[in-house]
């Protein structure tokens, strides 16, 4: 029997994603750097923590949030996705349940309401989540939530609602693991490159070179598919509900999503909704 493997939109081996908390200013620099070299992610945003429309920062002050328009007119339009975050930035961990939701269904429906879309994911904040918290976000009906864990790794997850990421962008590994990322040739497992942080803290210690050296390395690949978090969860979704006869002649796309694999030697496109042979 030969192996399959799953493939990426266009028969790609690799996806790359970046995922950022808060919706702060320094984002907008963040979006023209990554959208440059074709990337693309996802904000992390807290709908109750925007400031006045006239808010006015003290000198210094790093971690600035954006008032709501603003925030709406830096976003709409780029193609990321946006996700929860709890709707006061409170850790979920140790607050009562029925709290803990509350956070999470004021906030996903705060920001259904603002940018007409279906909020599906999340980011712990602080990166602080338990058992309890995990549950908490699959009976909100959260796809995936992103914890501050690091893999140093490429795999792809096998617990989505506690999903860890390849590695902070403060990483010294950071160039090291994107070396290793653009260089890996199509192998044995699809290979997925998750990057998190905080736009603010380029600022902070003055290093926009780290992002806009890793966007030069990896971005702008043919070999990469540049996705948000929720398309590539809504993408391994779909593979697995993929239908294959006992002989692994014929193939079932029941999904409304085209898919790729490889079977032995053969690359296989299934369109969806579609039959095919695979022998």
């Amino acid at each position: 029997m030969a192996n399959l493997i799953m493939r990426f939109p266009n028969g790609k081996a690799k996806a790359l994603t970046l995922s950022y908390d808060d919706g702060v200013e320094q984002d907008e620099r963040l979006l023209e750097i990554a959208l440059k070299h074709g990337l693309k992610g996802t904000f992390n945003i807290n709908s109750g923590c925007f400031p006045e429309a006239d808010v006015k920062y003290a000198p210094g002050t790093i971690h600035r949030r954006m008032p709501l328009e603003r925030l709406k007119e830096v976003y709409n339009g780029s193609g990321w996705e946006i996700a929860a975050h709890a709707y006061t930035h409170a850790a979920l961990t140790g607050l009562p349940g029925n709290v803990a939701a509350e956070e999470v269904l004021r906030d996903r429906r705060t920001l259904e309401e603002i940018f007409e879309t279906v909020i599906r994911g999340f980011a712990y904040p602080y990166g602080a989540y338990d058992d309890n918290s995990v549950e908490i976000l699959k009976n909100c009906g959260m796809a995936y939530a992103r914890t501050v864990d690091s893999t140093h790794d490429f795999y792809i997850p096998q617990d989505w609602l506690r999903l860890p990421a390849t590695c902070h962008h403060d990483d010294p590994e950071l160039m090291k693991l994107a070396e290793r990322f653009t260089a890996e040739k199509s192998g044995w497992h699809p290979m997925l490159f998750y990057l998190w942080g905080h736009s603010y803290e380029f600022e902070a210690k003055d290093n926009w070179k780290v992002i806009e050296d890793f966007a030069e390395l990896a971005g702008g690949r043919e070999d990469i598919w540049y996705a948000t978090n929720i398309e590539i969860y809504d993408y391994c979704e779909a593979f697995g509900r993929l239908i294959f006869d006992m002989a692994m002649t014929r193939c079932i796309n029941p999904t409304a999503t085209d898919l790729w694999f490889t079977y032995g030697e053969k690359d296989v496109y299934v369109p969806a909704g579609a039959t095919v042979s695979i022998s």
